[in-house]
């Protein structure tokens, strides 16, 4: 009999299939570097910060773009709330970094205007062959002199935000949970991606910051994080991490919306955990790729192999019916149907306690 991986090492392998690669690392931090380096040039005194996958551990293939800040001094006081707006400083930064960067990259392009808050670095010039354009979004931030965190453009005026402290956030999370913390958030990215984006990806982290606090399998930090996101956005938008922007986090969609699509993939989750303790792996598997809607990623099981699996599901099935869990739902209705009357729960324990 064949021996199928537990879901958590299908979970594990899918993940290794979306990681960002070493080479699209090295490129990416070598332009981000070249961005930096052009703007601490300009800026005397400045400091730049780096946000964003690639600074939080959690990137994914293929790598697009990358994010930065530089903090501009302002002894003075000439810039912030109710004084110069970003776009003066916008627009030394953007001829800073066309000035040092256009003999190596000659396609480049770089806007600022009319954008909300940051300057995009066009390089025209992929990290390799086949992939999309690399891309850079630049905020050019200053400090705030009388509370936490800094302000960075919204246009012509100025937000309040604090991204290097989100970063710090989420490189202690990082520590903490062994990298559990950047697999997880990498893991949601994707689910996020291929269903529609309910979320942006600073809401995924920024929920996880309050799910995902220790080391442990994938499947059941992604558990916690689906019940806790599920129940804290029943109650509203997730607000600033540290505490410093005075708007939360919008989604991409409706609330409401937003809740129904996370409560319909925990529910796969949840059907993929009772049927890997039931002793039913295909079953398991084939919910999880519903869940994560790509096959590249994650492959479905065969036809042949679910068909065989729900005959065995369907002369044994385990626990005690329920409306919750139900019989598998098999790839075509003739062979679905043959299961469809059946309906039999799994009591489902803690993932980690096996």
């Amino acid at each position: 009999m064949v021996a199928y991986p537990t879901i958590e090492k299908v979970v594990q392998d899918a993940r290794q299939r979306i990681q960002v690669t070493d080479e699209e690392l090295d490129e990416a931090r070598k332009r981000r570097s070249a961005i930096a380096s052009a703007l601490l040039a300009e800026f005397p005194g400045a400091r730049a910060y780096f946000n964003g996958s690639i600074a939080h551990g959690d990137a994914l293939t293929p790598l697009t773009d990358v994010d930065l800040g530089v903090v501009i001094p302002n002894t003075d006081g000439r810039y912030g709330p109710g004084r110069k707006g970003p776009l003066e400083l916008q627009e030394r930064a953007a001829g800073a970094i066309r000035d040092r960067l256009s003999d190596a990259y000659e396609g480049l392009r770089i806007e600022f205007r009319d954008r909300k808050r940051s300057i995009l670095v066009r390089f025209r010039d992929p990290i390799r062959a086949g992939l999309p354009d690399f891309t850079a979004d630049v905020i050019t931030a200053i400090d705030n002199p009388s509370a936490p965190g800094l302000f960075i453009p919204n246009y012509t005026s100025w937000d309040r935000s604090h991204p290097e402290a989100h970063t710090r956030m989420i490189t202690e999370a990082n520590t903490r949970t062994k990298t559990t913390f950047a697999r997880t958030v990498r893991l949601l990215k994707h689910w996020n991606r291929k269903n529609g984006a309910p979320l942006c990806t600073w809401n995924i982290k920024a929920l996880a910051l309050g799910s995902v606090r220790t080391e442990s399998p994938l499947i059941s930090s992604m558990r916690s994080w689906f019940d806790h996101s599920i129940a804290a956005l029943k109650l509203g938008e997730t607000e600033d991490p540290a505490g410093v922007s005075d708007k939360p986090i919008r989604l991409n969609v409706p609330r409401a919306e937003a809740v129904q699509r996370l409560e319909k993939a925990a529910d796969k989750l949840e059907k993929a955990i009772a049927y890997d303790l039931a002793g039913f792996p295909i079953l398991a598997r084939k919910e999880l790729a519903d869940l994560f809607n790509d096959a590249e990623m994650l492959a479905p099981p065969s036809h042949t192999e679910l068909l065989r699996e729900g005959a065995r599901f369907h002369a044994n099935p385990p626990g005690k019916p329920s409306t919750r869990f139900g019989a598998p739902a098999l790839v075509t209705a003739a062979s679905a149907t043959t299961l469809a009357t059946t309906a039999a729960a799994t009591p489902v324990r803690s993932w980690g306690a096996r």
